[in-house]
């Protein structure tokens, strides 16, 4: 068995490695090409680990990048892209290898095990949305877009992360921090010469205490102002990427971007992912109505955007009696992260050891994981806010398991990174219930590559997985933060270990769907928004008429003209959600249905639960997530069940 990889980064060689790296591999593709009998053996499987190899070398860099932004990371990683993406291209452009792998799965049709041929099908079809069957002058045109797509991904990102990080507003007068919760008021809290000020930033944690607590309107409006108009300059940046995804959509074969995006979903076309999302706006929008009128009742003034999450809280306080300040103390990181462990362990027979390694951060740490007393991975957790982070949270993949060329077997290793509250030496980092939901999340989408049993890595844990797909175990774990048997596990009083009464538990599940159909209206604007988006080219002005005409259904609350939620957007335009955002609610639909199943067999004597194990997370993406369902399930799924975990009456 392989050993895992330690963490490094030589950012001062990173370019010239990167170089040798690639050049090395080039060779190595040439010498493999020029076998007379290809197999899948002696090709493939070469070509297949070295796509694994030059993953575990590049994470590093981009995690960095991420996790630890600096002018050097900045510097070096827009440095690489231009090599990585031209290597790439050229490679998934290689008519030869396309031409091999066809012959290959034709040759050895009744010899491959079901994963090799899944390997061989997804490569053909991506060689072919790659355009590898196309002649040399749109081949080169490809390259040079697939380029100016990654630089201009990357400029959004950074402009994004700049705009969040230059931003502070200092308050001096004390009455400006009426309504915050204490623990609030100390994180913001800093001297200047002498004097006591408080600074709020654009970053989650700060942003999201004004804007639910901060009683002063005109803070909150000029927070919200700043937060919804950062980074003008990528208004410029989604006009050039909408035109260069047309155009290789075009040149692909495609009549657009959604079009080709929707060739590797399990969504059929067009028509059923704007069905799916218009019958759900349709179920949600009466509930959100009265949702609004009820939330506009205790408004002294008309309701506008920056005042929703302060009266949202004011009522949700009245109506459940809950203060999220009373139930953090009960939600210190490591002991939410102990007692999810605990979950896991009971739920899956899973085990987690620390690990003794120095990482990139003092705040990061390690466990290896072991499943049923077996050792199956590593997982890095870096879970709390600082500056030169990217905000959001998120599950990186860096090894795959498989078996390798000569037959050993690798195992996998991911990062876990999120934007809790910071701890200090006097202060726990003591994180919301919302914060509670997104660890959960991003364990699910870590077990889902974690554990898998896959030996061909283009086709272990979450590759391979269908992009509408790849939600799924995210948010069916997501789901059990809110069940009251597992939230005793971790919910301990970081002062008293006092487990969170039943009384909170119950007013907790009680609010789980407090303003749910506001929310689901809200994801149904940016899954609508990203998909209508990418049927043609919208550009300059047309952008934001587009998400203005899909407001006039979606947006109870008319948002400031202001607002350019668009150059904020990240999911769509630098991470990979382009014409998927869908791919939320779509997956929702599985989880809610796999979810309500092993709750109503009692969690943990279900035997789906089992199943989903040894299906789901064992399979990864081996087979089409249609077909692992179906073997799960034994039937399709039931859509009524998302709007029942949304507590929306169809």
């Amino acid at each position: 068995m392989k050993k895992f990889l330690q963490f490094e980064c030589d950012l001062e060689n990173f370019i010239s490695k990167l170089t040798q790296y690639l050049d090395a591999n080039n060779k190595k593709i040439e010498t493999l090409l020029q076998q007379k009998e290809k197999t899948y053996a002696n090709f493939v499987k070469p070509l297949e680990m070295m796509g694994e190899y030059l993953e575990e070398f590049f994470t590093p860099l981009s995690h960095l990048n991420s996790v630890n932004n600096s002018e050097i990371t900045q510097k070096v990683y827009t440095e690489s892209l231009p090599i990585i993406t031209e290597y790439s291209t050229q490679l998934s452009q290689n008519i030869a290898i396309y031409n091999a792998y066809r012959d290959i799965l034709q040759n050895e049709a009744t010899s491959l095990t079901s994963e090799q041929k899944r390997v061989l099908e997804l490569n053909i079809l991506h060689f072919e949305l790659s355009g590898a069957h196309l002649d040399a002058k749109t081949k080169q045109r490809l390259q040079e877009i697939n380029l100016k797509k990654s630089e201009l991904a990357n400029s959004f990102s950074q402009n994004l992360l700049n705009a969040t990080d230059a931003y502070e507003y200092i308050i001096t007068d004390e009455a400006d921090l009426e309504g915050l919760p204490q623990s609030e008021i100390e994180s913001a809290k800093f001297e200047d010469n002498g004097v006591v000020k408080y600074r709020f930033t654009l970053q989650m944690p700060s942003y999201t205490a004004y804007m639910t607590y901060g009683k002063n309107r005109k803070i909150r409006e000029e927070l919200y102002r700043a937060y919804v108009s950062r980074a003008p300059e990528n208004a410029k940046i989604i006009d050039e990427l909408l035109a260069l995804r047309n155009e290789m959509s075009q040149l692909l074969g495609f009549q657009n971007y959604a079009e080709f995006s929707l060739a590797t979903k399990m969504a059929q076309d067009e028509k059923s992912v704007l069905g799916f999302l218009e019958d759900l706006l349709h179920n949600a929008t009466p509930q959100a109505k009265r949702e609004l009128q009820e939330l506009q009742k205790i408004a002294p003034h008309k309701l506008e955007s920056y005042d929703t999450a302060y009266y949202a809280e004011i009522a949700k306080k009245a109506q459940y009696d809950i203060d999220e300040e009373e139930f953090r103390p009960y939600f210190e990181q490591k002991s939410v992260l102990e007692g999810m462990f605990m979950f896991l362990n009971k739920l899956f027979n899973i085990t987690w050891k620390p690990i003794d390694e120095k990482l990139w951060h003092e705040k990061a740490y390690a466990y290896d994981v072991y499943e049923n007393g077996v050792l199956k991975a590593r997982v890095y957790f870096d879970l709390e806010a600082r500056e030169a982070k990217r905000g959001g949270a998120w599950m990186h993949n860096w090894q795959t398991h498989c078996v390798d060329e000569s037959g050993k077997e690798q195992l996998a290793s991911a990062f876990i990174v999120c934007n809790f509250p910071p701890s200090s030496d006097t202060t726990p980092s003591l994180l919301r219930h919302d914060d509670v939901v997104t660890l959960f999340h991003e364990m699910g989408h870590t077990l889902h590559h974690i554990l898998s049993e896959v030996k061909e890595n283009e086709v272990s844990g979450v590759n391979g997985v269908e992009w509408d797909a790849v939600e799924y175990p995210s948010q069916f774990l997501e789901n059990f933060a809110y069940e009251p048997q597992v939230l005793k596990m971790f919910a301990k009083h970081y002062k008293t270990s006092d487990t969170l009464p039943d009384e909170m538990i119950d007013r907790l599940v009680q609010s789980k769907n407090f303003l749910s159909a506001m929310g689901m209206l809200r994801q149904l604007e940016f899954s609508l928004f990203d998909f209508k988006l990418h049927t043609k080219v919208y550009q300059g002005d047309e952008v934001q008429e587009l998400l203005d005409t899909i407001r006039e259904k979606t947006a109870l609350i008319t948002p400031p003209k202001y607002n350019k939620f668009q150059n904020g957007f990240a999911h769509i335009f630098s991470g990979g959600y382009a014409a998927g955002y869908y791919s939320y609610k779509w997956a929702e639909v599985l989880s809610a249905d796999t979810f309500y199943t092993v709750i109503d067999e009692n969690i943990f004597s279900s035997s789906v639960a089992k199943k989903y194990q040894n299906i789901i997370l064992h399979r990864g993406g081996s087979q089409s997530m249609q077909e692992l369902y179906l073997e799960l399930m034994g039937r399709e799924p039931d859509t009524t069940q998302l709007l029942r975990l949304n507590g929306i009456v169809a």
